[in-house]
């Protein structure tokens, strides 16, 4: 009988791990990362990452200091023509400026303010990250932690700017 308990509760454990490494799906969503039709090849790597929750914590930015970023420490943007937390950034706006998407509730990481943070839902369904009420973005020309090219840009009609941990604009 002392045999058998471990053995019971060996073939339970593996059971359970089964079981965890076989849900969730494949990452994939419905609809696009830019709000058009779904690709694989045109996910963001912050997109893909979002989809258990997106992860919102505080690195450097050379231009701006200390900002917003994704969990691939990349910079996140707000764009001044986005109004009461929608987005008005579609089509080539959004392949330049990839949203922050989430299938989750996004998560305050270290120097984020949970309170802070919440989602929109995009014309397409899919659900963007805000924070103090301002839709997030990536840009495609920053690619690696501690990039913030889009600082101050004029791109499709408004400046773009990175967001401290206050929810106030940066690089000015």
């Amino acid at each position: 009988m002392n045999k058998i308990f471990p053995a019971i509760a060996l073939l339970a454990l593996a059971a359970l791990l089964a079981i965890a490494g076989c849900g969730g799906g494949n990452g994939e969503s419905s609809g696009g990362a830019y709000g058009g039709e779904s690709s694989s090849t045109a996910k963001t790597a912050s997109t893909a990452a979002a989809a258990t929750g997106a992860p919102i914590t505080v690195g450097n930015a050379s231009g701006a200091g200390r900002v917003l970023v994704d969990s691939n420490g990349l910079t996140l943007y707000y764009f001044e023509k986005d109004h009461n937390g929608q987005s008005a950034c579609y089509g080539p706006c959004a392949e330049a400026w990839p949203p922050l998407l989430t299938e989750g509730k996004p998560q305050a990481g270290e120097g984020a303010a949970a309170s802070k943070l919440g989602t929109t839902e995009r014309k397409d369904g899919a659900t963007q990250v805000t924070y103090a009420g301002w839709p997030l973005y990536t840009f495609v020309e920053d690619r690696k932690p501690g990039e913030d090219n889009g600082t101050d840009s004029k791109a499709f009609g408004a400046p773009w700017y990175p967001l401290h941990p206050n929810g106030e604009k940066a690089g000015e």
